[in-house]
């Protein structure tokens, strides 16, 4: 009875109003919901609902909605945020957004050249001395060696933009109170703004959101009901707290003020004298990060560190921070247009778990993981958390595999996620390094702002705490007068010393991690482990930047390499873009050999078998496809595709590449991962092992 029980979560039937039939979920989903066909309560039980509206939730309602699996979001804000937040998309992410139509080509066509941001600048003011630069941009980065697609900067106000645009063109609209009209409904593609989850409930046999909202001034309430809800509703999550999940890590690491503004003239005076994407800038009057995220248009923030209660968020006024910004600027600016002021922590922390209630419930993106803001890992992190699951869910919804498939999400995820914090902690570490090298240590003000707080300092009035810290940090940022911070001081001299081994050493603040971006590798999950391959130890974080090595183990993302699909074209293809985003569908990657068409024969009736749609990719190496290519070879199979390597003077060849010989082969998952290979074809009976592969990686038992 447990059992049927749980099958009936994601299988159960629904009697509809007309007449006694009764549908199964999967036989709904694929006619589409109608009122008339499934009602609860009067209200349709969607497949899936996405709590929160951040990238996160928008770009996995877009590529379930790519899978064909029917969806809706709820935001609790009444707008979408247009402050800049996260800027930073690494490679990964950029391969992901590919799947979705014209979006790359849309970032790539909106931000601003790479030499506009590819370095990082310290200095004492914008418009002062500079202690040194780093370029975090090396040519192969930008030559499409290891990944199809370049590095992003471009900020997360703008992405989101594009990406409800994406959704607008796949049908969704955006709700809010102004735009409700009678018995409000969730249905599938909307985005309801202004709806307040209040509670969850997955005691039946689906899962019942209740959210609050206000319609036409009056506070209404909305019960819903899903298959599989999943969370992205920020660092803040109300899902994960309604849940009781706890975070584990570090908290309370730094409190900052962000301060969004524009100014033009900034941004054209930074485009002729020093371009970069962060400067850091110490001096004896003020001390912060300013993030240009575009310098064209004059657009910032300023992150400051931040020390209550002596310091109170109502002291960052607007005419205050435009005074600050003159001290890091160096010299007055006319034209500064405070935006936004925002308070907020840094944490390095990871959710105990990622799903619960039978698979029903899952977290991802900063919901599930909270990092500091070093290396951009929060919103890759969970761009890569939405690509894992989406396929997961379409294959549950669909009826091709058991909601055990779930769980592979957060042994898969998980693991990455803790990585992730570990690295950025690394990182963030490695930023503070600069301004201890000046005598700046923050450990230091941290520490002397707990003492204040908790020590001998907190039997003070405020008033008189603040005066002493504030007089404290003046003392610090002495250091750093013209005075000391110079060649001809043996102690500037020393301190100048130090800080440029740090940068020519690499061990400053970060930008790119090539090996964890693309090389990150899941060691259990949905996959087929290499037998041959014992190596189960996850990698330690250096900190550094490290060159990504293609590999093509099990859980591994699939390595770049071009194809042309038509030999006589001169197009080439990333063997990336040969895994579908518009459907659940595995690849087989073989070479033209005798015992690899067998293989695919085996495999493309095992796949047949268990209802997964199966494409086979014949690798050509010697430039051109001979005769007919694989058609008699694979008939009467007709999902296959001849592909040509397209030959580069420094490479190596594909199978060389992965390290495997032409009579092996890769079953590649939908996400681009690889889910199972042999490196030099199969001893045993073909069927039995496509068999046992298709099991392992769909969780059928």
């Amino acid at each position: 009875m447990g059992l049927l029980r749980f099958l009936r979560r994601y299988n159960y039937p629904v009697k509809a109003k007309i007449g006694n039939t009764v549908y199964s979920v999967q036989y709904i989903q694929s006619r589409g919901f109608r009122k008339a066909e499934l009602v609860n309560d009067d209200n349709p039980v969607l497949p899936v609902l996405i709590i929160g509206a951040g990238p996160v939730g928008l770009v996995l309602s877009i590529l379930l909605t790519k899978l064909g699996i029917k969806c809706a979001v709820l935001e609790r804000n009444k707008t979408f945020s247009k402050h800049p937040q996260a800027h930073f998309i690494n490679n990964r992410s950029m391969e992901i957004f590919r799947k979705i139509d014209g979006l790359v080509d849309e970032i790539q066509r909106s931000q601003s050249p790479v030499d506009l941001w590819r370095k990082f600048v310290y200095c004492t003011s914008l418009s002062g001395p500079v202690l040194g630069t780093v370029d975090h941009i090396q040519p192969q980065d930008l030559e499409h060696v290891v990944s199809p697609v370049s590095i992003a900067h471009f900020s997360q106000h703008k992405l989101t933009t594009l990406l409800l645009k994406q959704l607008e063109n796949l049908g969704f609209h955006i709700c809010t109170s102004e735009t409700l009209e009678g018995n409000v409904q969730l249905q599938e593609k909307k985005i309801m703004m202004g709806h307040e989850c209040i509670s969850i409930n997955a005691e039946d046999d689906f899962v019942t959101v209740t959210t609050s909202f206000f319609n036409k001034g009056k506070l209404e309430q909305l019960n819903v009901h899903c298959n599989i809800l999943v969370g992205t509703d920020g660092a803040s999550s109300t899902v994960r707290r309604l849940l009781g999940i706890e975070m584990r890590g570090e908290k309370d690491l730094q409190k900052l003020v962000s301060v969004h503004f524009l100014s033009k003239g900034l941004g054209q005076y930074l485009l002729k004298e020093k371009p970069g994407m962060l400067f850091f800038i110490f001096n004896t009057e003020a001390i912060g990060v300013l993030v240009g995220h575009d310098l064209r248009q004059g657009e910032f923030v300023l992150q400051v560190p931040f020390y209550p209660p002596q310091q109170a968020i109502e002291d960052f006024t607007s005419k205050a921070c435009e005074k600050l910004i003159s001290k890091l600027v160096g010299r007055e600016v006319g034209d500064i247009d405070v935006i936004d002021i925002k308070p907020w922590v840094m944490h390095a922390e990871v959710a105990e778990k990622f799903i619960c209630s039978g698979n029903r419930i899952l977290l991802a993106g900063d919901a599930a993981h909270r990092f500091p803001p070093a290396g951009g890992f929060g919103m890759n992190t969970g761009i890569q958390d939405a690509h894992n699951l989406a396929w997961k869910i379409a294959s549950v919804i669909k009826g091709i595999t058991a909601p055990s498939i779930l769980t592979s999400y957060e042994i898969e995820r998980r693991p990455i996620a803790m990585f992730n914090t570990a690295l950025s902690l690394q990182n963030f570490r490695a930023a503070m390094a600069v301004p201890a090298a000046l005598g700046l240590d923050p450990t230091i003000a941290n520490s002397v702002h707990r003492l204040i707080n908790n020590g001998i300092g907190s039997i003070l009035p405020l008033g008189l705490q603040k005066v002493t810290l504030d007089g404290i940090f003046a003392i610090g940022r002495a250091q750093l007068s013209e005075s000391v911070l110079n060649e001809s001081n043996p102690l500037g001299s020393s301190r100048l010393a130090k800080l440029r081994r740090i940068f020519e050493e690499g061990k400053s603040l970060q930008l790119q991690f090539p090996a964890e971006d693309i090389g990150f590798r899941y060691l259990q999950g949905a996959i087929m482990p290499y037998s041959n391959y014992t190596d189960s130890t996850p990698p330690v974080p250096t900190g550094r930047r490290r060159d990504y090595i293609p590999s093509s183990h099990p859980g591994s993302r699939l390595p770049h390499i071009y194809m042309r699909v038509n030999p006589l074209s001169e197009e080439a293809v990333s063997t990336l873009d040969l895994v579908s985003g518009d459907k659940v569908e595995f690849l087989l990657i073989i070479a033209p050999v005798k015992e690899s068409y067998h293989l695919a024969h085996a495999a493309l009736k095992v796949a047949e078998e268990l209802r997964v749609c199966l494409r086979v990719c014949v690798i050509w190496s010697d430039g051109s496809v001979k005769g007919q290519g694989s058609k008699t070879r694979l008939s009467p199979w007709e999902n296959y595709v001849d592909v040509v390597e397209v030959k580069r003077s420094s490479s190596p060849s594909w199978w060389d590449m992965c390290n495997m010989t032409n009579r092996g082969a890769i079953l590649v998952r939908p996400d681009e991962h690889i889910g199972w290979r042999t490196s030099s074809g199969l001893a045993g009976d073909p069927t039995v092992e496509m068999r046992r592969v298709f099991h392992a990686v769909l969780g059928i038992n």
